[in-house]
């Protein structure tokens, strides 16, 4: 049906003003009187509501006790005024009810705890929070295209089913044709009866698919889902996550983390530019002087330490950690968060982690000790992208797989990639849904997903 969207009405009133318009949406509040009835309306296109104004001695409505109702959906004709009070409203001259709502409808109240709202993932867009979440989701989302669009990356999709695990982790979901079995002799045999004649999984990250596609295209990105059957049930982990990898060719460690840099810039200023609202709705209600520190973010330089000089400022903090720092250890959160709120006060790359605590197809540094790696932490979230520049000397890549362990015949195309022509280049990974984390302020990730899988719930 023909109608305005409400968010036009409010983004540009001097068409609209005295005019009949005709709009649609849900029933957010009603209040009723005497002679005269308010419903605000919602159509998800803005946080803003529209006021309707029911003068009951113009209107013939038989059904007005339905139109009342919070959640129901309607069809509204009037005419569109300017309001000392809300800034505009409509009188309504004609209202149609689309859809009844029963008393049972959950979002009755203005306010509910995100707890509750985690229980019914199927109503919550509904909720003023979440579409403020979805809004800033939708155009972060189109700032990551724009960025790499603007500077000549080909946005290439990497397979879901995948039969490597890049990480060597072992937490890939698998993914399987057959029903629950004890027919076969061995799990080989099981495999080889499934429908890709192998194991195979979901994938937990596009990397070495994306490298592939770089060493042809020279710069590449990918951005799609990726899964982890990661038993962490934490406020930053999902089953199922949104993940940016970029791969440049041609891009030593120091390179990468400029790109690294300016495009987390791009993306906190581009949405800062058109969700604005938005942005102060969280600034107000979820972490005061969020506006202030996304500033911080886009005005100032990063930080950047080596992780050898990281240890020794946490060993001379004279903090009393619950993990020992060493050389040699994993930064935990405690670290990390020392380092970003107290320490630098701002983003900082820590590069030049000890080999042995990451991946195999990171650059082997010349002191034999340390990978030419880097992990942007930011102040709230800690790490919020994983970079390095790519091991990318067949023999020295080969040599690494090894000593791990790792069949060499499932990586036989990418160790290709080390034969055929290698050039250096680098990449990094950035957890798209901890972004939104960041950039709202939203502390649990499964409130910046429409349908959250993690551990035990589906």
């Amino acid at each position: 049906m023909k109608h305005t969207d409400i968010k036009k009405l409010f983004q540009n009133p001097q068409d609209y003003i005295d005019q009949s318009v005709v709009i649609c949406g849900w029933v957010r509040t009603a209040r009723d009187s005497k002679t005269i009835s308010f419903i605000e309306l919602n159509d998800g296109t803005c946080l803003k509501n529209i006021q309707l104004i029911l003068e009951k001695e113009n209107l013939q409505l038989d059904d007005m006790k339905n139109a009342m109702v919070v959640g129901a959906s309607l069809r509204v004709e009037g005419k569109f005024i300017v309001s000392e009070k809300n800034g505009y409203e409509i009188t309504v001259t004609d209202i149609k009810v689309l859809g009844e709502c029963p008393q049972d409808y959950p979002l009755q109240k203005k306010r509910h705890t995100l707890e509750f709202l985690r229980t019914i993932p199927h109503l919550r867009p509904r909720a003023r929070y979440f579409e403020a979440v979805f809004a800033v989701r939708n155009q972060l989302s189109f700032a990551v295209h724009k960025y790499f669009n603007e500077n000549d990356y080909k946005y290439v999709h990497a397979p879901i089913i995948t039969g490597s695990d890049c990480e060597g982790a072992g937490e890939m979901f698998r993914v399987t044709t057959q029903p629950w079995t004890t027919d076969f002799k061995s799990e080989e045999e099981y495999y080889q009866n499934d429908f890709f004649g192998q194991k195979a999984g979901l994938t937990v990250s596009a990397q070495l698919e994306g490298e592939m596609a770089a060493m042809g295209l020279g710069r590449i990105y990918t951005f799609g889902p990726t899964f982890r059957a990661e038993h962490s049930n934490t406020t930053r982990h999902a089953a199922e996550f949104w993940q940016i990898e970029p791969e440049v060719c041609f891009a030593e460690i120091d390179d990468i983390i400029e790109i690294a840099e300016d495009f987390i810039k791009y993306i906190i200023r581009y949405v800062m530019d058109v969700c604005s609202e938005e942005l102060q709705f969280f600034n107000q209600w979820v972490e005061p002087g969020l506006i202030d520190k996304l500033n911080n973010v886009v005005n100032s330089d990063f930080g950047r330490i080596t992780y050898t000089e990281a240890v020794e400022v946490l060993k001379k903090s004279g903090k009393d950690f619950k993990y020992p720092v060493e050389w040699g250890c994993d930064l935990q959160t405690e670290h990390e968060k020392y380092l970003t709120d107290e320490y630098f006060k701002k983003p900082v790359f820590v590069v030049d982690y000890p080999k042995d605590i990451k991946a195999f197809y990171m650059k082997q540094n010349d002191d034999g000790k340390t990978v030419a790696a880097t992990d942007l932490l930011v102040p709230g979230i800690r790490e919020i992208i994983g970079c390095s520049e790519r091991e990318w000397d067949y023999k020295k890549l080969e040599s690494a797989m090894l000593q791990r362990g790792m069949p060499l015949e499932m990586y036989k195309e990418y160790l290709d990639t080390r034969k055929f022509g290698s050039v250096p280049h680098s990449g990094f990974g950035l957890g798209f849904d901890r972004a939104m984390m960041y950039l709202t302020g939203v502390q649990n990730i499964r409130d910046t997903l429409l349908f959250p899988r993690t551990v035990g719930s589906l």
